[in-house]
């Protein structure tokens, strides 16, 4: 679906991107990382809205920076920002982009209609934006990417600014999406939980680069984790292990172990029997995206 070789994006002086390498299949894939980290430049350079410095970038097996409009007419994009006109009602935005995307008078007013009914605003559709709570602005928003029927949607932080209960809704129907009206979908978040709740795999970026990226359950190393609860200084079992390849969280005296290669539990017996330290607890268990993440950006 997505693919990139090498991407560096700049901007000015600062490098947003600095050799970024993935690829995204089918499915719904989140991209994760801090504030900062690339991912809104990034999601720009798929649709075709900036050149990159250097690298290669498809979408649907075209360079969108030279083939724009074919990109776009197969991809939705929600942004981030809710700067959408307030005194246009929603029925008429969303026509609106259907029509940018290429639809006909007629036809874009049907999908107008039948989009804000599948993300639940089909008894609000005549009301001006401006009027429109954040979690209903955010439902135009994914309406209007899912009017003219992509293949893929790029949503970018989408819940941004909702609460408890809109979060979850608006996660549902990403899910649904993604499920059972079969697009594809990136999901840019800086929320762990989020990306874990609806996504099959996720991509991790840091500093403009690609840390890791898999399924879930393949950044989760399927269980082969450890956790060690260490009576006394943890900073000698740290270094070795982390000398020794592994990804390695301290949370006070717990410390989380993985290795991508293998199961790291006869090297961490290992390292503790060397420097014969004390240990309250020593378990096998399976990673949270947390432990992945935190993993990737020490």
């Amino acid at each position: 679906m997505l693919r990139t070789a090498g991407v560096v994006k700049r901007w000015g002086t600062t490098v947003a991107l600095n050799g970024a390498t993935m690829a995204i299949g089918p499915g719904v894939t989140g991209l994760l990382g801090a504030n900062g980290s690339g991912k809104t430049t990034l999601l720009g350079l798929f649709l075709g809205l900036t050149k990159p410095d250097a690298g290669r970038i498809q979408v649907l097996g075209l360079d969108p920076f030279k083939a724009g409009a074919k990109v776009r007419a197969r991809v939705g994009y929600s942004p981030e920002h809710h700067l959408l006109p307030a005194d246009v009602k929603a029925y008429d935005l969303v026509r609106h982009v259907a029509e940018l995307h290429g639809l006909p008078h007629r036809e874009a007013t049907a999908r107008a209609s039948d989009a804000l009914f599948q993300v639940g605003l089909g008894e609000e559709r005549l009301r001006p934006i401006g009027t429109m709570s954040t979690g209903q602005r955010q439902r135009v928003k994914l309406a209007q990417a899912i009017v003219h029927d992509p293949v893929l949607v790029l949503l970018d932080e989408p819940t941004e600014g909702l609460d408890p209960v809109q979060r979850d809704d608006m996660l549902g129907l990403i899910r649904r999406i993604g499920s059972d009206f079969g697009i594809h979908v990136l999901l840019s978040s800086h929320v762990l939980d989020e990306v874990e709740r609806v996504a099959d795999h996720a991509v991790i970026l840091h500093q403009g680069r690609v840390v890791a990226a898999g399924t879930l359950d393949d950044l989760r190393l399927g269980g082969r984790g450890m956790v060690v609860e260490i009576d006394g200084d943890t900073d000698l079992v740290v270094e070795a292990l982390r000398r020794s390849g592994c990804s390695v969280v301290v949370e006070g005296l717990n410390v989380r172990v993985s290795r991508g290669d293998d199961d790291v539990a006869d090297l961490v017996r290992d390292v503790l029997a060397h420097y014969g330290v004390s240990v309250r607890k020593l378990n096998r268990q399976a990673l949270t995206l947390e432990d992945v993440f935190l993993g990737a950006y020490q």
